[in-house]
């Protein structure tokens, strides 16, 4: 196996001579992986993956490595290690088919004008995968393990970083009770894998104002249940009213609690904000809604710049009486809303230049990119 310690010059090393490597992999984890495609040679730090960087979509471009680890027995993860990009192995009674036990993190990695790349907030990742994963009856990487993970798996893929300004590198970590058993219980074994893809913007509309359906049918959390983790058995039960909306026209479903299908909650795949005048409002966090770490940053930016800044219960009146709209997220940033149609009623919303959204997405990109000074402490550079 490649070691944890391994350095950038010994991926390219492996990249170029792999098969006078195999004597580093254990059979465990040549027998687990199958290569998808084996991706183009690996040339150096400074030279960019052979891909258009101005079509960039939101979708899946297999990278050069993924990096795995494991824990059995509910012990501490054993230090991980980078494998090729390719398939895993999974028993058919494994806890993530079975019962849907996992959890999953998103975040990016952006290139500075001067080469160097910077993580964002990545501590706040871990620690919610950590709080997730107590939910889901999971042993969790350490902080330190995790953004160790991070680092390694972005330095070996560093050639898929975007150029300045033409994207990200978007880092997905997967937790998943991988271990079989019959009946419903935890997992007996846990993998941690995280791969990387190289991504633009997450709405096919691009820059344009995104339009909103509110779902008054379907809900995706209650009460009780995991919405304020990033569970993936979250996700599914949404595709229904999201594939409904997006054949009217619609970008996404805006969902309302379901208590009282009266308040916002969030949008299928974002958190929703609100202006008001002089105040930016977002549904409070309380068990059904995730605590985004791009709503966390946006909360702090937009005080930063003067604006009243409230986490309330917000009746669907006040989404239809506010000034601007607008969604946040590690996928989508800071996306505005032009449109939100509820029960037959549609409200047209302010965008562009001006607007809160532009002022909060220009501040918060700007500080992921290494453009202005983080006075923050949220960037962490990857060396």
């Amino acid at each position: 196996m490649l070691q944890r310690s391994i350095n950038l010059r010994g991926l390219v090393l492996f990249s170029r001579y792999g098969h006078s490597f195999s004597k580093f992999f254990t059979p465990q984890a040549a027998s687990s992986l199958q290569a998808v495609a084996e991706p183009a040679t690996y040339r150096g730090d400074d030279e960019y993956a052979d891909l258009n960087w101005d079509d960039l979509g939101f979708g899946l471009v297999p990278t050069d490595y993924m990096y795995i680890m494991k824990c059995s027995d509910n012990e501490k993860f054993s230090p991980g290690e980078l494998n090729r990009f390719g398939k895993i192995e999974l028993s058919p009674a494994s806890g993530i088919l079975n019962h849907g036990q996992g959890l999953f993190e998103g975040l990016k990695a952006c290139r500075k004008e001067d080469g160097r790349v910077l993580l964002f907030r990545p501590e706040q990742n871990a620690m919610r995968m950590k709080m997730g994963a107590e939910r889901m009856c999971m042993p969790s990487p350490s902080v330190e393990q995790f953004i160790d993970a991070l680092k390694q798996t972005v330095l070996a893929n560093k050639r898929w970083v975007p150029p300045p300004g033409k994207g990200s590198l978007y880092l997905r970590p997967l937790l998943m009770g991988s271990g079989a058993m019959l009946g419903l219980a935890p997992a007996p074994e846990c993998t941690f894998i995280l791969f990387a893809s190289p991504v633009g913007n997450y709405f096919q509309e691009g820059k344009a104002p995104i339009k909103l359906l509110v779902e008054d049918e379907c809900h995706r959390a209650m009460p009780g249940g995991t919405g304020g983790v990033k569970s993936i058995s979250n996700y599914a039960p949404v595709l229904k009213a999201q594939t409904r909306a997006k054949s009217k026209g619609f970008s996404d479903v805006l969902f309302l609690d379901s208590m009282t299908n009266k308040y916002l909650e969030e949008v299928a795949s974002c958190n929703i904000f609100i202006v008001k005048d002089n105040t930016v409002s977002t549904p409070a966090t309380r068990g059904t809604i995730l605590p985004g770490i791009t709503r966390k940053s946006i909360i702090n930016i937009a005080s930063d710049h003067g604006y009243q800044v409230e986490e309330r219960p917000i009746p669907v009146e006040d989404l239809l009486e506010a000034d601007e709209v607008f969604c946040t997220g590690t996928a989508v940033v800071v996306a505005p809303v032009g449109s939100v149609t509820y029960q037959g009623k549609r409200v047209e919303y302010r965008t562009g230049d001006g607007s809160v959204a532009r002022k909060l997405y220009s501040t918060l990109t700007d500080i992921q990119r290494g453009l202005i000074e983080d006075k923050m402490g949220w960037t962490v550079e990857v060396d």
